[in-house]
Formats: C-alpha cells, sequence, structure tokens
C-alpha cells in the first residue's frame, strides 16, 4: 500500500478544479480526477495520476473513480468535489426540472462521492473533504439563484457531516469563491470586488491545499470566503 497522499478532484477537467488537482500534484499527492469533457483524464496523465471521463452525477462513474483509486494508491486522504454551472433565470421562471438539475450540480455533486469515500477515511481515521462552494450561499444574488439555494443546503450538510464524522478525524469544509478568473471578465463584476480585480484560480487552489493539509487538521464545518472582500459576515 502507498504511503503517499492521495487525492480525488471532481469536476477536475478544467477551471477551479484543474487548478486544485495542478496544485495537489505539485505539493505530493497522486491525483484522481473525473471530469465530463475527457480533459481530466488528459490533465490526469500529464500529473502521473489516474484519470475517469465521466459525470459527477452518476453513481457508477463515482464509483470507478474510488475502485481505481484504492486499487492503483491503496487510499483517499483528501476528496475535492468541484461542479460545473446550473440553470440560471429569474427566481419564477426556474422549471421543476431546472430546480432538481440545480440540486444534482450544486448539492448531490458532494453528497454521491461522500458517501462513496467516506467509508475509506474513516476506516483510516483521516481524511479532508473540501467542497468547491460560491461566495453568494450566504449573500444570495439573483444572478445564480439556483447555485445559493442549494449551497446554502450544502453548508448545512456539511455542518452535519463535520458532527458526525469529527470523531474520526474526517473533516469538510467549504471554499467560497467570489469572482475568479476561469470567468469571463465584465468591469462591473470587477468594480463590484473591495480588491478591485478577479481572484486566480490558484488562489482558489492554494486555499484548497491548505484545508487538506495538516496544518488546516483543527478546521471543520467551516466555510471560507475567498473572494476579495466581496462578501463578509459578523
Amino acid at each position: 500500500m502507498s504511503t503517499e497522499k492521495v487525492a480525488v478532484v471532481t469536476a477536475g477537467g478544467s477551471g477551479m478544479g484543474a487548478a486544485v488537482a495542478k496544485r495537489l500534484a505539485a505539493d505530493g499527492y497522486k491525483v484522481a480526477i473525473l471530469s465530463s469533457s475527457g480533459k481530466g483524464e488528459a490533465l490526469a496523465a500529464e500529473l502521473g495520476g489516474i484519470g475517469v471521463t465521466g459525470s459527477n452525477q452518476s453513481v457508477d462513474d463515482l464509483q470507478r473513480l474510488a475502485d481505481l483509486t484504492l486499487e492503483k494508491f491503496g487510499r483517499i486522504d483528501v476528496l475535492v468535489n468541484s461542479a460545473g454551472h446550473g440553470p440560471r433565470a429569474q427566481i419564477l421562471e426556474i422549471t421543476d426540472e431546472q430546480w432538481h438539475t440545480g440540486l444534482d450540480v450544486y448539492l448531490l455533486n458532494v453528497i454521491r462521492p461522500t458517501r462513496i469515500i467516506t467509508p475509506t477515511m474513516v476506516s483510516q481515521k483521516s481524511g479532508a473533504i473540501i467542497n468547491i462552494s460560491t461566495a453568494w450561499a450566504f449573500e444570495p444574488s439573483e444572478m445564480f439563484p439556483t447555485s445559493a439555494v442549494f449551497r446554502a443546503g450544502l453548508a448545512a450538510y456539511t455542518k452535519i457531516f463535520s458532527d458526525t464524522y469529527a470523531p474520526d478525524n474526517v473533516r469538510m469544509n467549504n471554499v467560497l469563491p467570489g469572482w475568479i478568473d476561469s470567468l469571463p471578465a465584465t468591469d462591473a463584476r470587477r468594480d463590484m470586488v473591495p480588491m478591485q480585480r478577479y481572484g486566480k484560480s490558484e488562489e482558489i487552489a492554494a486555499t484548497v491545499a491548505f484545508l487538506a493539509s495538516e496544518g488546516a487538521g483543527y478546521i471543520t464545518g467551516q466555510n471560507l470566503r475567498v473572494d476579495g472582500g466581496l462578501t463578509r459576515s459578523v
């Protein structure tokens, strides 16, 4: 069995997910990447890891990723749950079908792989799960209604999970990015940010890497804003 640390990254073919996979590999992790585009497989090959082309909405694809990771590396130390983009529309114009899609994209994308991988972490008596959420989870914006609604739910899920598995030394935290350079840039959005710039995907990746590290070993159940001061709470 490998003694190297192993990280699984879902939706890791591009954007923040890919940046996270690169950072964790640079930090010495073996990486396993799931993406629907095939880019994750290519990136994993480049990083010396495992890539699976599939969907984080498919239990079978996620199970295959976990099984291949355990077969090759023998352990899973970190799970990073990233996501794609869900439906956006005026709040009363969102259909039932679109709300269900939002649930799949923004909440079940965490619940499914967590259900599969947590038993391995419990058996190891260690593990860190980091979810890429949104800065608008607690200060919702009409621009991202399905994201805000379901990621507010993710915060509740994270707290319940953390309370349940803290005795097993399995932690879960959420990273809340604001305007990041993986999104199209506009002056209006940039001007909203006290720091007057978009964040970098690499900055999100660095935050994830910290939360995965031993230095964050006493942090669980938290929601960490990485948004240039755009949102804040008392």
